[in-house]
């Protein structure tokens, strides 16, 4: 076995980001390139794990290769490299190295994905926001070992504070409740419904359906005004952070919350399209990040 260089392996991590993550990669442009590249070893990871619950191998492969993950990210918070051949791992034992990032928060993702490949329901409200801690919060914490607080020695060798830590895991929730608005029909399509049954019930939205429209959109609609109030409360991490991390927690943030204000005034339309931001828009806001403007 050929061990691989880390500066191909970090090539290759920015090569999976750049191609399958446009608006993640707006983001982490705005950092150093050591962040960068960190970031971009984070994103490559939670990417496969993601891919193993939407590709196409049976149920027990899919639940197979979920524990072959939680066998991996064991190695990686002991220190090790599991494949010395594999990029992503190389490239996220280095990242691991050099940031204090709480590897195990990678079994979260791991437990997420097999939400999906399981198919659990979801009946509350706290049903579906425990699931948006789980496969995007947990970005948000292993994302803030990369960054550092205001306050670190260096803006990077110090733990986060569990106060960042929460705000992280708010504006989680708020980036995955819009991607659940966004990706109705796409996720529906693979026998995925994450809104909750009782607020689809209380909208008069059919079970295992999106119908009728009145009523989906008014759903979609009362699921983004939650997402909006998760926004307010996530968007106090930018305090705790430095000029580049926060400029690029504030260009994702930003492109979202636009997404969300999007849907929010078409709510019938995730039922018939996949709502998206220009890229001059995305642009836009990354500038205004980079300016220090609040999304």
């Amino acid at each position: 076995m050929t061990a691989l260089s880390v500066e191909a392996a970090y090539r290759r991590c920015e090569e999976i980001t750049w191609a399958e993550a446009r608006n993640f990669a707006y983001g982490i442009r705005l950092l150093p390139a050591p962040k960068r590249r960190a970031m971009a070893a984070l994103y490559a990871m939670a990417r496969r794990i993601d891919d193993v619950g939407d590709g196409d191998w049976p149920t027990d492969r899919k639940l197979e290769a979920l524990g072959e993950f939680h066998t991996s990210i064991d190695a990686l918070e002991s220190g090790e490299v599991p494949d010395p051949a594999d990029p992503v791992l190389v490239g996220l034992a280095d990242a691991a190295d050099r940031y204090p990032i709480p590897t195990g928060v990678l079994h979260e993702i791991v437990e997420g994905c097999r939400h999906d490949v399981i198919g659990t329901h979801y009946e509350t409200m706290e049903d579906t926001v425990r699931y948006c801690r789980l496969v995007a919060g947990s970005v948000g914490r292993l994302s803030l070992g990369v960054f550092g607080t205001r306050g670190d020695a260096d803006g990077a060798s110090g733990a986060p504070s569990g106060e960042a830590a929460r705000l992280a895991d708010e504006l989680g929730v708020a980036l995955q409740l819009t991607n659940m608005l966004r990706d109705i029909v796409e996720d529906h399509e693979m026998g995925r419904i994450y809104l909750p049954e009782s607020d689809r019930a209380r909208f008069g939205v059919r079970p295992g359906e999106w119908a009728p429209v009145e009523g989906t959109a008014a759903l979609v609609r009362h699921v983004g005004e939650q997402a909006a109030t998760w926004f307010e409360r996530g968007l106090v991490l930018l305090d705790h952070l430095d000029h580049r991390s926060r400029a690029c927690t504030a260009a994702m943030a930003g492109i979202y919350r636009r997404l969300l204000e999007r849907i929010m005034a078409y709510p019938e339309r995730p039922l018939s399209m996949r709502v998206r931001l220009p890229g001059r828009e995305k642009a836009l806001v990354a500038l205004r990040s980079m300016a220090g403007l609040r999304p």
